[in-house]
C-alpha cells in the first residue's frame, strides 16, 4: 500500500473508525467529555500569536517533554504551546504537570478529514513530534502545509526497525517531514539514517533531563509518620509476571526483617485489583492506595495502584527495583529513582535503556537480578549495610545529575528555529535534585 493509498483508505474508513472509538469509550480508554477532539474538533480556541505544537503518544513520552515545555514557556512567553497526546492517563497526569497557559488536546485519529480539521483550527507554526509514533495521514498533512517540524527524543526499537524496513516507501517520506531528528542514542541515530532521515543528531534522552518527579509534601509527611522506622523498598512500574517475583522476594526478606514494607507500583494501575487478589491468595496483607485502604503495621505490601505518585514513593524509600526488566519489556526509566536518592536494582532486560544501564553499572550504582532469591539477597544486603547503600545512592545520583545538560543541548538545536517565532528572554534554570 502506498502513502497515497493509505490516505485514501482513511477517507473511506469513517464508520469503522467510529465503531473503534465507541468500543474504546465503553472500555474507559477514551474521555467521553472530550470525544470530539479525537475527530479533529477542538474544545479550545486558538490563541493569537505564534503556536508551537508538541505531540507525545502516551504517559512516558508526554512526561519527557514537560521540563522542555516549562523552559520554553518561561523563556518565550510570546509563544503559545499546544500539547497533544492519545491516552486518558496521559491527559490526567498532564493536567497537573503542564504550565498553566499550555493547552492540552487529544490528538485526532489518523484520518485525513479529521487531521485537516485539527490543523485548520490550530495552524501550528512549529511542530515538535516525540519519539516514534509516526501517523502517516497527520504527518503527510504537516509536510504538505510546509510546517517546520522536528522529531524529538527519537527512538527506533529493533522490532520497529524490522517493520519499517519492509515499507521504505512509507517511512522515508514520513521522516522527511522533519527538518531535524534528535535521537536518544547513537544506535537510534543510525537507524533513523538507514530508514531515510536526512538530518540526524544525538543530544541524548530527554527523559534523563527531566526535573525530579514531584510529591505532595503533606502526603509525604503523612506517609513517613505511618511507616515510621520500618525497613522498606520499592518495586516500581512492574509488568505482568513480575509481581509474583516481588512477592516471593518479600517473603524471603521477612525472615530477617519481619516488619518489612514493600511498596509495589504497577506500570498499569488498572491491574491493581488483579494484583491484589494474587497477593492476598499468597497470604499477604495488602493496602491498596487507590481504595484509600489504611496502611497499618501488619501491611506487607503497599499496592500503589494510582497515577502520578512515583515521586512520593521514591522519597519514602531509598532502594528501588526497576520494573519491566525481569520480563522482556526492556525496563523502565532508572534515572527517576536515581535522581531522588535510590540505590538501583534491575533485571537483565534493560534494552530500552542500554546506555544508562551501562553508566549505572560502571559507576557501581546498580545490580542485576533474575529471581526472587536474587532480589531478596540484594535488598537484604542494602538494608543491612547502610554504608554500602549510601555509596550506591551517591553513585546513582551522580549519574542522574550528569544528565541535566541534555536539555541545554536540545535547546541549542531548537533556538534558531524558535527565534523565527519569538525572541528568547533570559531565564534561570533550577537544578534542584530533591524536594
Amino acid at each position: 500500500m502506498s502513502l497515497t493509498a493509505y490516505r485514501a483508505l482513511t477517507w473511506m474508513s469513517g464508520p469503522l473508525v467510529r465503531r473503534y472509538l465507541k468500543r474504546r469509550l465503553e472500555t474507559g480508554k477514551e474521555d467521553p467529555n472530550r470525544h470530539d477532539e479525537r475527530l479533529g474538533i477542538p474544545s479550545e480556541t486558538r490563541p493569537d500569536g505564534p503556536l508551537v505544537w508538541v505531540h507525545a503518544a502516551s504517559v512516558g513520552e508526554s512526561l519527557s517533554m514537560v521540563t522542555l515545555i516549562e523552559r520554553l514557556s518561561r523563556q518565550r512567553p510570546g509563544i503559545n504551546i499546544l500539547m497533544t497526546s492519545g491516552t486518558v492517563s496521559s491527559a490526567q497526569i498532564l493536567k497537573h504537570r503542564l504550565p498553566e497557559r499550555v493547552i492540552h488536546q487529544f490528538v485526532p485519529l489518523d484520518r485525513v478529514r479529521w487531521t485537516r480539521k485539527f490543523l485548520d483550527h490550530w495552524q501550528p507554526d512549529f511542530v515538535l513530534w516525540v519519539e516514534s509514533e509516526f501517523w502517516p495521514a497527520l504527518l503527510s498533512e504537516v509536510r504538505a502545509r510546509d510546517i517546520p517540524a522536528f522529531l524529538m527524543n527519537a527512538r527506533i526499537s529493533t522490532k520497529s526497525m524490522r517493520g519499517w524496513k519492509r515499507i521504505p516507501w512509507m517511512i522515508k517520506p514520513l521522516l522527511r517531514t522533519f527538518e531535524l531528528c534528535m535521537a536518544q542514542t547513537e544506535r537510534d541515530a543510525d537507524r533513523l539514517t538507514i530508514l531515510g532521515a536526512q538530518n540526524v543528531v544525538c543530544p541524548g534522552n530527554l527523559k534523563f533531563a527531566a526535573d525530579p518527579l514531584p510529591a505532595n509534601s503533606n502526603a509525604l509527611a503523612t506517609m513517613e509518620e505511618v511507616i515510621c522506622n520500618r525497613p522498606r523498598w520499592i518495586a516500581f512500574s512492574t509488568h505482568q509476571g513480575e509481581e509474583e517475583v516481588i512477592a516471593g522476594a518479600h517473603m524471603l526478606l521477612k525472615q530477617n526483617f519481619p516488619d518489612l514494607l514493600t511498596i509495589l507500583v504497577p506500570r498499569h494501575p488498572a491491574r491493581g485489583k488483579e494484583i491484589g487478589k494474587t497477593l492476598v491468595a499468597k497470604g499477604m496483607s495488602i493496602s491498596r492506595r487507590s481504595l484509600q485502604q489504611q496502611l497499618v503495621a501488619e501491611t506487607d505490601i503497599l499496592l500503589a495502584d494510582t497515577m502520578g505518585e512515583l515521586g512520593l514513593f521514591f522519597r519514602a524509600a531509598d532502594i528501588a527495583f526497576v520494573g519491566g526488566s525481569l520480563v522482556p519489556h526492556g525496563g523502565q526509566n532508572p534515572i527517576e529513582p536515581a535522581r531522588l536518592g535510590c540505590a538501583i536494582i534491575h533485571g537483565r532486560h534493560m534494552h530500552n535503556f542500554l546506555a544508562i544501564e551501562g553508566e549505572l553499572k560502571a559507576a557501581g550504582a546498580s545490580v542485576v537480578v533474575q529471581s526472587s532469591n536474587d532480589i531478596a539477597k540484594e535488598v537484604d544486603l542494602l538494608l543491612s549495610n547502610k554504608a554500602l547503600r549510601q555509596r550506591r545512592i551517591a553513585a546513582s545520583r551522580s549519574v542522574a545529575q550528569g544528565k541535566f545538560s541534555i536539555l541545554d543541548a536540545v535547546f541549542a538545536y531548537l533556538d534558531p528555529a524558535l527565534n523565527r517565532l519569538a525572541p528568547a528572554q533570559p531565564i534561570h534554570v533550577s537544578r534542584n535534585a530533591r524536594a
